[in-house]
């Protein structure tokens, strides 16, 4: 299993998390993904390992096409360690608004 710090890493690169945004709807190409993308199929290539390397996607070869899925597992240890920040800013943003709420019934 992949360390934490190689998810985070490559969780870093906007690249990187547009590239799991399009595999949210299931495998793709990497001929489908370089679509995106305003970059040379060897830069993607090159983004494509630092996820799989992370554990975020996986990759298939069918014939001469590499397909590539999302693997959503190692999220879950990022979404973990994100839960106390989520709460903090929830207590806060309520906070917020039962203040607003109170200057408007002033």
């Amino acid at each position: 299993m992949p360390h934490s710090d190689e998810v985070f890493t490559a969780l870093a690169s906007p690249t990187r998390r547009a590239v799991l945004a399009l595999l949210l709807d299931g495998p793709k190409r990497v001929q489908e993904l370089a679509e995106h993308f305003d970059m040379r199929r060897p830069s993607l290539s090159e983004h494509l390992k630092v996820l799989r390397e992370a554990g975020l996607v996986s990759e298939r070869r069918s014939g001469r096409f590499r397909f590539y899925s999302l693997e959503p597992e190692p999220l879950r240890e990022v979404a973990d360690w994100l839960t106390p920040y989520e709460r903090f800013w929830r207590e806060k943003l309520t906070g917020l608004r039962d203040l607003l709420d109170e200057e408007d019934g002033l």
